[in-house]
C-alpha cells in the first residue's frame, strides 16, 4: 500500500482534487445552505465529521462487507453517523438545525461521502482513510464558505450576521437568490481554476 505523507491529503483535499470546486459534487447543499456563513460552517462542519467516521468505519470492515452489498452497506454506516450528527445538532444547536432543515439528513445522499467511501476508505487502512475523510471535508467546507462569503457579505451586507456595510446598504437582491448561487459557484470555480492552471504553467 502507498504511504502518503500530511501534506499529500492536505493538497489532495483541499486544493488539487477538491469535491466541489475541481470534482464538482454536492453542489445541491453548496447552493442551497451558502446564504451565510454560519450556515455554511454549520453544514460544513457536519459534513466533515460524517466523512470522518463513515470513512474510519467503512476502512475498518472493509475486508467483512459483501462485494454484492457494499453500496447498501455503505449508506447504512454514513446514515447511522448522520442520525446520531443531526440529533447531537438539534439537541445543542437548535438555531443551526433550524436554518439547516433539511440538509443535514440529506448528507446521507451527498455524492462527496459515497464516493470517498467507494473510492478511498474500501482500499486504504483506517488513518488514511480518517485523514483523507478530515481534509475533503476540509475541502467542502472551505468551498461552502467561500460561496457563502459572497453571498452574504455583498447579497446582505454582513458576516455571520453582523451588518459590515451598514444599515444604509441596500444588498445585491439576486446574491440571495438560487441564480446568484449558481453565479457565485461558477465564479469561485474559475478563479481556482484558473490560478491552478496558471501554478502549473509556471512550473
Amino acid at each position: 500500500m502507498k504511504r502518503r505523507g500530511i501534506t499529500w491529503f492536505i493538497k489532495e483535499g483541499v486544493l488539487s482534487n477538491n469535491p466541489v470546486l475541481v470534482q464538482l459534487l454536492g453542489l445541491c447543499s453548496v447552493l442551497a445552505v451558502s446564504t451565510s456563513l454560519t450556515n455554511a460552517v454549520g453544514m460544513g462542519v457536519s459534513a466533515t465529521v460524517v466523512l470522518i467516521c463513515s470513512n474510519l468505519l467503512i476502512s475498518l470492515l472493509r475486508k467483512f462487507i459483501p462485494e454484492q452489498v457494499r453500496i447498501a452497506a455503505y449508506i447504512v454506516v454514513i446514515s447511522g453517523f448522520v442520525t446520531a450528527v443531526q440529533l447531537l445538532i438539534k439537541a445543542y444547536l437548535p438555531a443551526i438545525d433550524k436554518s439547516l432543515g433539511i440538509f443535514i439528513p440529506l448528507i446521507v445522499v451527498n455524492c462527496i461521502v459515497l464516493a470517498r467511501a467507494e473510492a478511498f476508505a474500501s482500499k486504504n487502512g483506517p488513518l488514511a482513510s480518517a485523514l483523507d475523510g478530515l481534509f475533503m471535508g476540509l475541502g467542502y467546507t472551505a468551498a461552502l464558505m467561500a460561496v457563502a462569503l459572497i453571498r452574504e457579505l455583498f447579497g446582505s451586507g454582513s458576516l455571520f450576521g453582523i451588518s459590515v456595510f451598514g444599515e444604509g446598504y441596500p444588498g445585491i437582491l439576486m446574491l440571495t437568490m438560487p441564480a446568484g448561487a449558481f453565479l457565485c459557484l461558477a465564479s469561485v470555480v474559475a478563479a481556482v481554476r484558473h490560478f491552478t492552471s496558471k501554478r502549473r504553467g509556471d512550473k
